[in-house]
């Protein structure tokens, strides 16, 4: 086949091609196209990336374009739709690797698939038709994150994941996972060129979010053919989403208040020798028992009970909520926690003055009401609590739901925060500018335990 100087070259045309056909049919991938070099890599025996280069095996390339052409073309955007949603960034949170391999090539699949255009449209197999319907029947929408957390939660069917990996793979991960080994940048193989360091991974990781925003937003403002960019669009938006901590975000909620408690940090211990000196056991400085802290004193948590709110996801962020709650460094011991449960009216106002009641209740919980959703009710209620003289020191509320019901237009005197579950179908669009959005995420340990 000629010498290495050749080979490489003849690959690199056959890449520059595949890239030149995506271009004329999705302009708007343009920037997202460039942003991977090329790289001869004969460590593997077919291409993948690690979101700096494509790398590729010049034969490989050859036998394809010789072929099937086309499967080069879906291969590119395959490698592309796990840059633009970082898989490779995240292998490293998932402890099989393996099953995060499958999670993430079905993701990018389903999206590539979802999209209208010619160059990379192709009949779908039976098989790939059933294993998306059963999919989204149990995630709903097909992310990486919702896949790994399903599968790992759920008996294994090793079988079956064998079966998926070879109808949905068709790149080489094997880099994913070198870009977290230290060891595979020393006393390289000749044949691997050497891999990004971290400095590069970083940067190039915000250039990705970058790109991935920017075509997030030409796809919503209509400047590109969204009506042929399928489930792009709407999983972008799910991925850029800011996942805010409970914890982060309860700071914002807190209040200053002295609190009975030995605090060191402002004893002065010079005096207190000092004065042991001169006058025998007498100190001239005491331990100071107050101390001034700055936590959660009173909160309001509203719970939508309607028909489209699940009792599982209810019972999960209770008890989500109660863990944050009990933690000592984020909240007084004596507390005043309403915690209200509503539909299109407020059913029930439990209130809570000690943290332990709040995991008492979060066991004892039970759906109450059942129709629709109007969260105005429960901010009307909240009103009056204030103008009562309650719930003086109310710096924020918490509201859980699916989306799905009727937003306040005012926005209130305290912040407010709409918290819906990262890995079930919900409806954020119309939460208004002034509130924030929440998402809850599971992680790995407990979604073994579900």
């Amino acid at each position: 086949m000629g010498n290495r100087k050749e080979i490489d070259l003849m690959g690199k045309r056959i890449l520059n091609y595949v890239r030149n056909e995506l271009f004329l049919s999705m302009h708007f991938m343009g920037p997202a196209l460039s942003g991977l070099d090329l790289i001869m890599d004969l460590s593997t025996k077919t291409v993948g990336t690690d979101a700096v280069y494509i790398r590729y095996n010049p034969s490989y390339l050859m036998t394809v374009w010789l072929e099937h052409p086309w499967v080069l073309d879906r291969t590119w955007m395959h490698m592309l739709v796990h840059c633009l949603f970082r898989h490779m960034y995240s292998a490293k949170e998932h402890s099989d690797t393996q099953l995060w391999d499958l999670c993430a090539d079905i993701a990018a699949e389903a999206v590539v698939d979802s999209m209208d255009y010619e160059v990379i449209r192709v009949t779908q197999s039976d098989y790939r038709e059933s294993c998306y319907a059963s999919l989204k029947e149990a995630v709903h929408v097909l992310t990486a994150e919702r896949l790994y957390r399903y599968f790992i939660s759920h008996t294994r069917n090793y079988a079956e994941e064998d079966r998926m990996q070879a109808e949905f793979a068709r790149d080489d991960h094997s880099f994913w996972q070198r870009l977290n080994d230290d060891r595979s940048r020393d006393g390289n193989h000749p044949d691997m060129p050497d891999l990004p360091d971290p400095l590069m991974q970083k940067e190039k990781e915000d250039d990705w979010k970058k790109n991935a925003h920017r075509i997030m937003t030409e796809l919503q403002s209509g400047k590109a053919a969204s009506q042929k960019s399928g489930s792009l669009t709407r999983l972008l938006t799910v991925e850029n989403k800011e996942k805010t901590d409970y914890r982060e975000f309860l700071k914002d909620f807190s209040v200053m208040r002295e609190e009975a408690c030995v605090d060191p940090d402002s004893f002065d211990y010079g005096y207190y020798y000092l004065g042991m000196e001169m006058y025998g056991n007498m100190p001239l400085i005491e331990e100071n028992e107050y101390r001034i802290s700055r936590k959660v004193e009173d909160l309001v948590i509203a719970i939508d009970t309607s028909a489209s709110c699940q009792d599982r996801l209810v019972q999960r962020f209770l008890n989500e909520t109660a863990a944050v709650l009990a933690r000592g460094e984020s909240f007084f011991h004596r507390v005043d926690i309403h915690v209200i449960e509503c539909d299109e009216h407020v059913e029930r106002d439990v209130r809570i003055t000690d943290l332990d009641e709040m995991h008492r209740f979060a066991d004892g919980f039970h759906i109450r009401g059942g129709g629709g959703t109007d969260f105005r009710p429960v901010f009307s209620y909240v009103e009056a609590l204030r103008r009562k003289g309650e719930l003086v020191n109310l710096k924020g509320l918490m509201y859980f739901t699916d989306g799905f019901g009727t937003y306040p237009e005012k926005m209130p005197p305290y912040r407010t925060a709409f918290v819906f579950c990262d890995d079930d179908e919900y409806d954020d669009t119309g939460v208004p500018d002034w509130a924030v959005k929440l998402y809850l995420k599971d992680t790995e340990e407990e979604q073994r335990k579900q």
